[in-house]
């Protein structure tokens, strides 16, 4: 961000302060988010055009904080935060509306209760995904998103229901997306990806819409079509951002800094180091928020982000801060979530092998094979993969060479 944000937020508050009211008061009454407001009269975040807008009328400002927010957009080149004219989530979305309701319905009346119960499944598949594996699950994923689509498509409800129902299909789209991905089917993933994304914009959830867009930019990044992936990252920060949750904040910038970081280069590594700093920093401007996250963001905490953290310092090649923070992460972690397990020690495994601890390394790469012979996960085998090629470097050293013999296929 450049130093014109700060002196955007200096101003602001100033005029805040002129008219006796606190930056929670005036959230308050434009109906904005505290935390969103914080960053953005610290400088961290750039003001949306219908916030300056909102400012303006506030503060009668008479259109001057309207014209220095347009200056700030259009003058602000930080690399880590999409600009104005960047692709939106919009240019994402499938061909067609492939949930467009039928023109012949059901008498069917779908309620309240019926999308309470599809709640509590979408939710169960979410917690089953964290100790099954894509193979295992992509089945009873893919039945229950088509049923929730005809359930939607082929019932009358009311408008509230139907919005309720096109957010579950949006939050089963992920789960199920994220689910084909680790079993290896990326096609059908993007596809699955793409039909939440709509239904989350047709319910106007756009941070449900945002993590729809980061798990689909996650895939590209991590199979090649890494522009891709980094452009779809920054439109779901553009776009979902601003009345976000903290939680969801995070996520996004964790996805644009691994964006950034398989992208390459020098300066895709410092925008990726800044996108983890704003991920810290939305993570805890998450105690300040008033409203509840939303479920499906259950597992966002601290320890993910330190995961994402030594992740991105690994393909970065900085093994000294990578290993302490895998070892801090992998000390505590679940060992009923074996496919992360696996996927965290391979990334252990790289960034000892680095380090120049080939022994070491080797001794890591088997619990990572262990591991991974039990999991039904592409996501883990293309991991062993990845290894074992790292460290044929050392195929000289007899711990490694035994591995690489006993694994050969």
């Amino acid at each position: 961000m450049s130093s014109a944000g700060g002196e955007f937020g200096r101003r602001v508050r100033a005029a805040l302060k002129a008219q006796g009211l606190s930056i929670r008061a005036a959230s308050r009454e434009m109906v904005y988010n505290h935390a969103f407001l914080s960053r953005v009269l610290s400088g961290k975040q750039l003001p949306s055009p219908e916030l300056a807008e909102s400012l303006d009328r506030l503060l009668n400002a008479n259109g001057e904080i309207i014209e220095a927010a347009a200056r700030l957009l259009d003058g602000d080149d930080s690399p880590a935060t999409p600009s104005a004219s960047a692709p939106t989530l919009d240019d994402f979305l499938p061909e067609g509306d492939p949930l467009s309701l039928l023109t012949v319905r059901s008498p069917r009346r779908v309620g309240v209760g019926e999308v309470t119960d599809l709640q509590k499944r979408v939710h169960g598949l979410r917690l089953a995904d964290d100790v099954l594996a894509g193979g295992d699950l992509i089945g009873p994923a893919l039945r229950e998103l088509r049923s929730t689509v005809r359930l939607y498509r082929e019932n009358t409800h009311t408008a509230e229901v139907g919005r309720a129902l096109l957010v579950q299909i949006g939050e089963l789209a992920q789960i199920a997306g994220w689910i084909a991905s680790d079993a290896g089917r990326h096609e059908e993933a993007e596809r699955i990806y793409r039909l939440g994304l709509s239904a989350a914009r047709q319910a106007e959830d756009m941070t449900l819409a945002g993590n729809l867009a980061g798990s689909l930019a996650y895939q590209m990044s991590n199979t090649g079509r890494t522009d891709e992936g980094l452009t779809l990252a920054q439109a779901a920060l553009h776009d979902a951002t601003n009345e976000a949750p903290g939680k969801a904040r995070a996520l996004y910038w964790d996805r644009v800094a691994w964006a950034h970081t398989q992208a390459g280069g020098h300066e895709n590594a410092r925008a990726a180091m800044r996108a983890l700093g704003e991920a810290s920093e939305a993570l805890a401007d998450d105690s300040t928020d008033t409203d509840e996250p939303p479920a499906y963001l259950y597992w966002v905490d601290a320890g993910e982000l330190q995961v994402m953290e030594s992740r991105v310092y690994t393909e970065l090649r900085r093994p000294l801060r990578a290993v302490p923070l895998l070892r801090d992460v992998l000390s505590g972690y679940d060992a009923t979530h074996t496919r992360e397990m696996a996927l965290y020690l391979s990334w252990l495994a790289i960034a000892l092998a680095d380090a120049n601890e080939p022994e070491e390394a080797a001794a890591v790469a088997e619990r990572v094979i262990r591991i991974a012979a039990d999991v039904a996960s592409e996501r883990t085998a293309e991991r062993v993969r990845v290894v074992l090629a790292r460290l044929r470097e050392y195929a000289d050293v007899p711990e490694v060479a035994a591995l690489l013999a006993d694994h050969a296929a």
